[in-house]
Protein backbone atom coordinates (compact mmCIF):
# COMPACT_ATOMS: atom_id res chain seq x y z
CA UNK A 1 0.00 0.00 0.00
CA UNK A 2 1.45 3.32 -1.06
CA UNK A 3 0.80 6.24 1.29
CA UNK A 4 -0.15 9.68 0.06
CA UNK A 5 1.87 12.72 1.07
CA UNK A 6 -0.94 13.81 3.41
CA UNK A 7 -0.83 10.43 5.16
CA UNK A 8 2.96 10.61 5.46
CA UNK A 9 2.66 14.10 6.90
CA UNK A 10 0.30 12.81 9.61
CA UNK A 11 2.76 10.04 10.44
CA UNK A 12 5.63 12.48 10.90
CA UNK A 13 4.49 12.73 14.50
CA UNK A 14 7.35 10.32 15.09
CA UNK A 15 9.44 13.37 15.85
CA UNK A 16 8.58 12.76 19.52
CA UNK A 17 9.56 9.08 19.40
CA UNK A 18 12.87 7.72 20.62
CA UNK A 19 14.82 5.42 18.29
CA UNK A 20 13.80 1.83 18.87
CA UNK A 21 16.68 0.34 16.89
CA UNK A 22 20.19 1.73 16.55
CA UNK A 23 22.43 0.47 13.78
CA UNK A 24 26.14 0.93 14.38
CA UNK A 25 29.46 -0.05 12.90
CA UNK A 26 28.48 -3.70 12.38
CA UNK A 27 25.72 -2.73 9.96
CA UNK A 28 22.67 -4.78 9.08
CA UNK A 29 22.96 -8.17 10.70
CA UNK A 30 20.09 -10.69 10.44
CA UNK A 31 19.29 -10.14 14.12
CA UNK A 32 18.93 -6.39 13.53
CA UNK A 33 16.61 -7.00 10.58
CA UNK A 34 14.49 -9.36 12.68
CA UNK A 35 14.31 -6.81 15.50
CA UNK A 36 13.13 -4.12 13.09
CA UNK A 37 10.46 -6.40 11.69
CA UNK A 38 9.32 -7.30 15.20
CA UNK A 39 9.25 -3.64 16.25
CA UNK A 40 7.13 -2.76 13.20
CA UNK A 41 4.69 -5.55 14.09
CA UNK A 42 4.31 -4.13 17.56
CA UNK A 43 4.50 -0.35 17.01
CA UNK A 44 3.72 0.09 13.27
CA UNK A 45 5.71 3.36 13.29
CA UNK A 46 9.34 3.25 14.41
CA UNK A 47 12.38 5.49 14.45
CA UNK A 48 15.79 4.04 13.59
CA UNK A 49 19.16 5.64 14.18
CA UNK A 50 21.85 4.81 11.61
CA UNK A 51 25.31 5.61 12.97
CA UNK A 52 27.29 4.34 9.99
CA UNK A 53 29.35 5.72 7.15
CA UNK A 54 28.35 8.49 4.85
CA UNK A 55 25.03 9.58 3.38
CA UNK A 56 25.21 7.13 0.47
CA UNK A 57 25.75 4.15 2.79
CA UNK A 58 22.86 5.27 5.02
CA UNK A 59 20.62 5.64 1.94
CA UNK A 60 21.53 2.09 0.87
CA UNK A 61 20.79 0.75 4.36
CA UNK A 62 17.42 2.49 4.52
CA UNK A 63 16.54 1.00 1.13
CA UNK A 64 17.53 -2.48 2.36
CA UNK A 65 15.50 -1.99 5.54
CA UNK A 66 12.34 -0.97 3.70
CA UNK A 67 12.65 -3.85 1.25
CA UNK A 68 13.34 -6.48 3.91
CA UNK A 69 10.67 -5.31 6.32
CA UNK A 70 8.14 -4.44 3.58
CA UNK A 71 7.73 -1.04 5.20
CA UNK A 72 7.57 2.49 3.89
CA UNK A 73 9.98 5.29 4.58
CA UNK A 74 8.04 8.16 6.11
CA UNK A 75 10.91 10.52 6.80
CA UNK A 76 14.67 10.60 6.86
CA UNK A 77 16.60 13.41 8.48
CA UNK A 78 20.35 12.97 8.79
CA UNK A 79 21.03 9.64 10.45
CA UNK A 80 17.43 9.10 11.62
CA UNK A 81 14.85 7.19 9.55
CA UNK A 82 11.16 6.68 10.32
CA UNK A 83 9.49 3.54 8.95
CA UNK A 84 5.82 2.55 8.85
CA UNK A 85 4.15 -0.79 8.26
CA UNK A 86 0.46 -1.37 8.92
CA UNK A 87 -0.38 -4.25 11.25
CA UNK A 88 -3.93 -5.46 10.45
CA UNK A 89 -4.25 -6.99 13.93
CA UNK A 90 -3.87 -3.61 15.67
CA UNK A 91 -5.78 -0.31 15.48
CA UNK A 92 -4.70 1.75 12.49
CA UNK A 93 -2.41 4.49 13.83
CA UNK A 94 -2.89 6.39 10.60
CA UNK A 95 -6.53 6.94 11.48
CA UNK A 96 -5.67 7.76 15.10
CA UNK A 97 -3.24 10.49 14.08
CA UNK A 98 -5.91 12.65 12.43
Amino acid sequence: MELSEAQKKRLRRAHDLHPIVMIGQHGLKPTVLEEISSALDHHQLIKIKLSVGDRELRDDMVEQLTQYSQSQLIQRVGNIAVLYRRNPDKPDILKESV
